[in-house]
Order: structure tokens, then C-alpha cells, then sequence
């Protein structure tokens, strides 16, 4: 269940939801990106800079604990590098990647350029955070980032009683 990611205001319930599930204030909000099936935020959006200039380009942020908890399991097994390699070996794969990296870089310079073509998550050449990812897929939908795709089908697949985190 993906929201407008280019929604500027935020509730407090959401704002104390995040602070929650984060166990600190969170930094640069800009809106929810992503809710589970009962409504509260799964996927957060940040200003490209902090409070204090500071820039900050993780677009998306991956704020519910469980989802984060599977996230790393999957890091941890090795998914990551198992990704990366198939960027080598499959043109078709690289390519959507490549339009992900595209995608998340113009969706953050509509925001507030950076002046860099530093995306998140390693993004084009190999997968550095497979949050950030799943993030973005979260966020934007099914069909624009083929890793996050990827992973949140995983996490359907592996964790069923989960899958009312992934808004499903």
C-alpha cells in the first residue's frame, strides 16, 4: 500500500509512530511513504537535507522493526552479493536497475538537487543496503526497483504472518 510520496505534511500520531518504531526522533521527515495493512508507517520519506544542511540522500527510509529484522536476515545469507553478481550476467537486470537508480534520483532532485548522481543503496552498479531497496519498492510500487521487488516477495514468502507489513 504506497501513499504520495510527494505528500509534504505529516501527522504527530505519525511522526510519534516513526519515533517509536525507530527509538529516536526521526531525522529530515518528510512524509510516509508506505503504511502496513492497519495504517501505521512502514516506509518514511526524508528531505534530501537535514535540519542542519546537512545532506541526507536516502530518499526512502524503511522505518517498521520486523520488516528491518527481515531485511537483515536476508543481508546477512548473502543476498546482497548474490544480486550484485547477477548485475554481471544478465544486461535486461542491470538495465531496470539502472532506471531505478534513474528514477530514485530524479524523484530526490525534484525535492531539492544535491548535486550528486549518488542514489542510495549502491545503486547502479551493485547492491550496498538491501533496505534501501526494499524501501523504495515499498514506496513506489511493484516494477521500479526489480532488487527491492525482489526482496519484498522474499519476506512474503519466507514470513507469511508478516505480510500485512508489505501492505498486503
Amino acid at each position: 500500500m504506497t501513499v504520495d510520496a510527494g505528500a509534504s505534511t505529516i501527522s504527530e500520531h505519525d511522526r510519534e509512530s516513526v519515533a517509536r518504531q525507530l527509538g529516536r526522533p526521526p531525522r529530515g521527515l518528510r512524509a510516509v511513504a508506505a503504511r502496513d495493512a492497519a495504517g501505521e508507517p512502514t516506509v518514511v520519506q526524508t528531505h534530501p537535507r537535514l535540519e542542519d544542511g546537512t545532506p541526507f540522500p536516502t530518499l526512502y527510509y524503511l522505518t517498521a522493526p520486523q520488516l528491518v529484522s527481515h531485511v537483515s536476515t536476508l543481508e546477512a545469507e548473502g543476498l546482497m552479493r548474490d544480486m550484485t553478481a547477477r548485475l554481471a550476467e544478465d544486461a535486461d537486470l542491470a538495465e531496470r536497475y539502472r532506471r531505478a537508480h534513474e528514477s530514485y534520483l530524479a524523484e530526490r532532485d525534484a525535492l531539492e538537487p544535491l548535486g550528486t548522481d549518488v542514489s542510495a543503496g549502491g545503486m547502479p552498479d551493485r547492491v550496498k543496503c538491501l533496505h534501501v531497496h526494499v524501501a523504495h519498492a515499498l514506496a513506489r510500487g511493484a516494477g521500479v526497483n526489480p532488487f527491492g521487488d525482489e526482496a519484498v516477495d522474499l519476506i512474503a514468502e519466507r514470513w507469511p504472518e508478516h505480510r500485512y507489513l508489505l501492505g498486503r
